[in-house]
């Protein structure tokens, strides 16, 4: 299967962030849009990054006051993200993210940022191509279908 394949189903919206936006500002819109992470984009659109729930919460935890909520995103973002392509095998992504301990993959498609694949994503598309080939297995045995 296709990452392609993947977002067709899932769906290509992706939540953004601004760069400059503030760790509140993140927290809120995470909160808002039920979501686990965020790609930082700079003005052009392009992302430069990702904010994650475990960014936030090694941020937290790293603080003694309530002002991490005024630093801008930027400040505590992952900046060395690894991007993924329509293209590649959800199996490559899937490798990918177990290898490097991330969650997230942004999808490029000609320079623009058209996705986001999470690894619950992956997991949720590999249990449903795993029940369909059960159930036509369980079929086959049953006899509801001929050899």
């Amino acid at each position: 299967m296709k990452v392609s394949d993947l977002l067709r189903v899932k769906g290509f919206a992706v939540k953004t962030v601004l760069a400059g936006n503030s760790m509140r500002q993140v927290l809120k819109s995470m909160v808002e849009n039920k979501v686990g992470s965020l790609v930082v984009i700079d003005n052009g659109n392009h992302p430069i990054g990702i904010i994650t729930e475990r960014d936030i919460v090694r941020l937290i935890y790293n603080q003694d006051s309530q002002e991490w909520q005024n630093k801008p995103v930027n400040e505590h973002m992952t900046k060395d993200i690894m991007i993924g392509f329509p293209d590649d095998d959800v199996e490559y992504i899937m490798a990918l993210m177990t290898e490097n301990r991330f969650r997230h993959v942004p999808i490029m498609a000609e320079g623009k940022l058209v996705g986001l694949i999470s690894i619950g994503d992956i997991v949720k598309s590999l249990l449903k191509d795993i029940k369909s080939e059960n159930r036509h297995l369980s079929d086959y045995i049953s006899g509801k279908y001929p050899a």
